[in-house]
């Protein structure tokens, strides 16, 4: 059996704006999602899935899937990366430190 590494091991990532305006569209966009989930792929943000996948032969099998289950509307985008370079990815969470604004003169009329 081939040895695991980080560049071996894939990550697919989905990306997805769909529109969701008639009652038709959010089912399209809840059954879509549901499919994703139910394939194992995990909220990354709002509309970014991930999945990890244990060769690109696996990782194959599920982009296939995501296609298969493709609405008739919107955007989707797939993107495959290895897990080196998952490693590498940067996240901040919380709120972002904001430089304070400067205190304005308050006139007075009389």
């Amino acid at each position: 059996m081939e040895r695991l590494s980080e560049y071996r091991i894939m990550w697919v990532l989905v990306f997805f704006d769909l529109p969701t305006e008639t009652k038709k569209e959010r089912k399209a966009y809840t059954d879509f999602r549901k499919k994703l989930v139910k394939d194992g792929f995990s909220m990354f943000q709002f509309s970014i899935y991930l999945r990890h996948c244990s060769s690109s032969e696996n990782m194959e099998v599920h982009i296939k899937r995501v296609k298969r289950a493709l609405p008739e509307k919107g955007s989707v985008g797939i993107l495959t990366i290895t897990d080196k370079q998952f490693g590498s990815m940067e996240l901040f969470y919380g709120p972002k430190e904001q430089p304070k604004a400067p205190v304005s003169q308050q006139l007075e009329l009389f």
